[in-house]
């Protein structure tokens, strides 16, 4: 990234990240010509109904090439405090780290530290701005890197990257693309305090007025309410994979309601015949045969495509129908309102 007027001397960097998002950046650290002292990270917990510690790919990469790993349960403490003074770091990197950096800890590097943020700065402040883009049908996201502060994504852009949003994209796609799109702006960014005096007005401060939120996610955010657009339950679909997913229930008459993960839809186009079938309470089957399984929204109708009954393995629509009975008229949902975000 550099102009070649002037080399960029090494620096002794701190990578704090947990989350996959971080993987591309840390591959990059590994090999350039600065310094990673170490990675630091949340303690694995246990998870899942085994109990066990989830796998995790900066684990592995760390491990495979020799990082120093440092796992402290509170970073700001002031023991950790101490121990980053200790390891004389120049900047410190984060990337989906999991915790608020206290004023402290950001002074125990020379440069302060850097966050790379997964959107276009104020917009979608906090742990899920991918998802919450998709979810309110953003068609541009991208990455900033800011020279970090104590309030929350708050701090003065240093770098940006746009990318659009694809039409079917999801979550875990655009996130993926975006992890890679950060490893060009933390380069330049690097570069941008390399030259800081340390002391001047660095980078574009953020209007706050334009900040909104992407908090995280909770699994209540999944459930569909039919009561909302084609349009935007297609997009909470995609927001939403792979966690939490969305759902919905089916109360058959005399058995128990069944809950039904929804894994991909789509929006029937507006013609004649969907112009017969559109009227009716929103949730409603309108149409149940072959593999078409059309359910009524608020506005529009839904075509669902992959389904995943409770307990059971994911199948077609068409092999839904073959196996459970349902009819046009049956219902699927609630009338309560999903929570919403962002």
């Amino acid at each position: 990234m550099n102009d070649g007027s002037a080399p960029v001397a090494p620096m002794r960097i701190v990578l704090m990240a947990t989350g996959p998002f971080a993987l591309p950046t840390m591959r990059w650290l590994i090999d350039a010509p600065h310094e990673l002292v170490c990675w630091v990270t949340r303690p694995p917990r246990l998870s899942g109904r085994r109990r066990t510690i989830p796998p995790s790919p900066l684990r592995e990469l760390a491990r495979t090439r020799q990082v120093p790993i440092w796992e402290p349960e509170d970073i700001n403490a002031p023991e950790s405090v101490a121990h980053l003074h200790n390891l004389g770091a120049d900047l410190l990197v984060v990337c989906d780290y999991g915790q608020i950096l206290a004023a402290e800890v950001l002074e125990a590097a020379r440069l302060g530290g850097i966050n790379l943020h997964g959107s276009l700065l104020p917009k979608y402040r906090g742990a899920a701005p991918v998802q919450w883009a998709i979810y309110h049908g953003e068609t541009e996201t991208g990455v900033s890197v800011i020279h970090m502060t104590p309030r929350l994504d708050a701090g003065p852009i240093l770098q940006q990257r746009r990318t659009a949003i694809g039409p079917e994209e999801d979550a875990q796609t655009l996130e993926a693309r975006l992890a890679e799109l950060g490893v060009g702006a933390v380069e330049a960014a690097i570069e941008q305090l390399a030259a800081w005096d340390g002391h001047s007005p660095i980078g574009t401060p953020q209007d706050a007025s334009l900040a909104t939120r992407a908090p995280r996610l909770r699994k209540e955010h999944g459930r569909i309410d039919f009561r909302r657009s084609a349009d935007e339950i297609e997009r909470q679909v995609r927001a939403m994979r792979p966690w939490p997913g969305t759902y919905t229930t089916w109360a058959r008459p005399g058995k128990p309601p069944m809950m039904l993960r929804i894994e991909r839809v789509s929006v029937v186009p507006s013609s004649p015949e969907t112009s017969d079938l559109a009227g009716g309470a929103p949730g409603t089957i309108c149409a149940a045969s072959g593999d078409r399984l059309w359910v009524r929204t608020g506005e529009g109708i839904l075509a669902i495509e992959q389904l995943c009954p409770a307990g059971k393995r994911s199948q077609g629509a068409a092999e839904f129908l073959r196996g459970y009975r349902l009819a046009p008229g049956d219902r699927w949902g609630d009338d309560s309102p999903a929570p919403s975000g962002g």
